[in-house]
């Protein structure tokens, strides 16, 4: 694999050196090297699709009937270590979630939006002050319902995974794809999938 992608960026390399125009694929295999691992379409419909994103690593898994089926490269927000805390913070939250937003006007090509805050969430920022019981409790119904939890406390909200590009951490908290990667997973998933992120 090392090497295909080696041969890959040298004829790039090349074409750029003399003049001649990369093709799309070649461009495609340079900016994203992961993507050269999608050769075929999608078995659909996804048979119980769940996501799994590991920071550390930057990759996001899409599971499929309990194995990965595909395997892409993100990018997260600006502060990509921490467990997002509170509003502002640029941290991509950690912890389980399910996709309660599908925008396909997003200024970010696609997104899912993503339930967070989630249950452990809530309580902390009750214990940490940072939110009310009221406000809490509201978190809770909506979680419970399978609905969007709200997005207006200190807490934050917003979190989606969305296209723009994979270069670098630059979000506010969300997961970033290439604009190909979420636009081959957008239609498939269903409202209501599993999404866990891992440190």
């Amino acid at each position: 694999m090392k090497l295909f992608i080696a041969a890959t960026l040298v004829v790039l390399s090349l074409a750029l050196a003399f003049g001649v125009s990369p093709s799309p694929a070649a461009k495609k295999a340079s900016e994203n090297p992961m993507s050269l691992e999608v050769q075929t379409p999608l078995k659909l419909p996804l048979v119980n699709p769940k996501i799994v994103v590991s920071k550390s690593k930057r990759q996001l898994h899409l599971y499929a009937n309990g194995e990965v089926v595909r395997t892409y490269r993100i990018a997260l927000g600006a502060n990509p270590v921490d467990d997002k805390v509170r509003q502002g913070d640029r941290a991509t939250p950690e912890g389980d979630f399910y996709v309660c937003v599908k925008n396909a006007r997003s200024n970010f090509y696609l997104s899912l939006g993503l339930s967070y805050p989630n249950a452990e969430d809530a309580e902390r920022g009750l214990r940490d002050k940072l939110i009310t019981r009221a406000q809490r409790d509201a978190i809770i119904r909506a979680l419970q319902n399978k609905r969007r939890p709200p997005w207006d406390t200190a807490l934050g909200g917003e979190i989606f995974i969305h296209g723009g590009g994979t270069e670098g951490d630059w979000t506010w908290g969300c997961v970033a794809l290439a604009n190909a990667d979420i636009k081959e997973l957008f239609d498939p998933l269903p409202m209501g999938t599993s999404v866990r992120i891992e440190h």
